[in-house]
């Protein structure tokens, strides 16, 4: 019977590890910004150039020797691009979504970058969506006033 239980565990283990999986293999996948740039190279220079959003990891090196690992993990979300939805893993991992990049507010490009598919990206996001990182509490803490296009393009 134990060798039934172990068996039962086990094959319930694999089931789950081969779901996980195959959510994962149809999630968006994340590309950087250079990547955007082969044909939006207009809108990518502008944003390379103009925005602080795009040299936002130089805020965290800025700050890094004062901060435990956890507090500077806690920048990552509004730092860099899709810390936590599988971009941004760490500067040495995924050097190219170290910075807040298009895809922070496009969401992830793989699909569109593939495929042109202009309805798999979102290409008009709202500000409900920049006030995840562009809110009060931030603005307090940080003393920097949120701008929807902070010469995003």
């Amino acid at each position: 019977m134990r060798y039934g239980v172990r068996g039962a565990l086990t094959g319930a283990l694999m089931l789950v590890i081969t779901l996980a999986w195959a959510a994962g293999a149809g999630a968006q996948e994340y590309v950087g910004s250079e990547t955007c740039s082969e044909c939006h190279n207009e809108q990518f220079e502008h944003f390379v150039t103009y925005s602080k959003k795009a040299k936002s990891w130089h805020s965290i090196e800025i700050m890094a020797s004062d901060l435990t690992p956890d507090e500077q993990a806690s920048c990552y979300g509004c730092h860099t691009t899709g810390y936590g939805k599988g971009g941004f893993i760490s500067i040495t991992e995924t050097p190219a979504l170290a910075d807040v990049g298009c895809e922070t507010c496009h969401g992830p490009g793989g699909e569109h970058a593939a495929s042109g598919d202009t309805d798999a990206i979102n290409r008009t996001p709202t500000v409900q969506e920049c006030e995840t990182c562009h809110n009060a509490e931030r603005v307090e803490d940080f003393n920097f006033k949120p701008l929807i296009f902070s010469g995003a393009h």
